[in-house]
């Protein structure tokens, strides 16, 4: 007699079948046992969530000066002390965790973007395109980084938004050439061989094929990128070519404050932790993510 066919509810999962997790899922897994790369993501996101409260916690305005109150020690009234205009240092460090993690983040989206797809048309096309684009990269990576983040200031003028310019212009080569060779080693595979064999656009195997396999080393390039773009930001405004006053982004606090470092050190050590804090945690998470999203590190 044939046996009766269970019932849904009553079938159990096979063990192959209970291991499987979602690969979301095994990433965060991989990422939480690295307790330094924990440790990275929450020092980034206390200065995301300081970045977006700040207008609500600072006890001051970052521009109001009582030149009664210059130059004072961290007290209960002002906790990190004041500066030269009587500014209170607390609260500028509040504001400018928005400056230093705004020109963080769309510098290096604005490099992801524009470097990406380069890197992109080079690989998958070659050739000309490929040799143009590449001296290209080759001619911008031979300046010194801080040197070519000068003169395209210097050209646009001392400014925020131009060294955020600046910033994304340097990270450009950066992107481009991770991408290249990412997309050189995928466009070999026999699926994109497939795909072109019937007959698939160029723009869909890019869109659906390559740029979602080579996306991967983008993303731990791009966390490690925003702690470069912030200190580099910070040396663009302590040379006077970044940010002007009163804005409080911490390397013009620093600028500011280099005069004052033996009798009120200060209004230069919060501003100096605070970059050093950031870089930190990016870094830390940066190194997190490449472990777990780099398959030679997973090995």
């Amino acid at each position: 007699m044939a046996e009766v066919a269970k019932n849904p509810a009553e079938i159990t999962m096979t063990p192959i079948q209970e291991k499987l997790t979602p690969p979301w899922k095994e990433a965060w897994q991989s990422f939480y046992k690295n307790k330094l790369a924990v440790i990275g993501l929450g020092i980034v996101l206390f200065f995301i969530v300081i970045a977006l409260v700040s207008p609500w916690i600072a006890p001051y305005s970052f521009k109001d000066q009582i030149m009664a109150e210059r130059m004072q020690a961290p007290s209960s009234k002002h906790w990190f002390g004041t500066d030269d205009f009587g500014r209170d240092i607390f609260s500028r460090v509040l504001y400018g965790a928005r400056i230093s993690l705004w020109v963080g983040f769309f510098s290096v989206l604005g490099s992801v973007v524009v470097g990406t797809t380069l890197g992109i048309v080079a690989g998958y096309y070659g050739r000309f395109v490929d040799t143009l684009i590449s001296r290209i990269f080759d001619i911008m990576l031979a300046f010194p980084s801080i040197l070519l983040a000068i003169a395209v200031v210097a050209i646009l003028g001392p400014s925020l938004q131009n060294a955020l310019i600046a910033i994304a212009v340097i990270n450009i080569p950066n992107f481009g050439r991770l991408v290249r060779s990412r997309v050189l080693s995928v466009k070999q595979e026999e699926y994109i061989m497939a795909a072109k064999a019937i007959g698939m656009k160029d723009a869909r195997i890019l869109l659906r094929h390559i740029l979602p396999n080579s996306i991967s080393p983008v993303i731990v390039q791009a966390t490690l990128a925003i702690a470069t773009a912030i200190i580099e930001a910070a040396a663009l405004g302590f040379l006077g070519m970044g940010a002007t006053a009163p804005t409080p982004e911490w390397g013009k606090m620093l600028a500011d404050s280099k005069n004052y470092i033996t009798n009120a050190p200060w209004t230069l050590f919060f501003p100096g932790m605070a970059i050093m804090l950031t870089v930190l945690g990016f870094n830390l998470m940066g190194d997190g993510l490449r472990d777990v999203l780099d398959p030679k590190m997973k090995q």
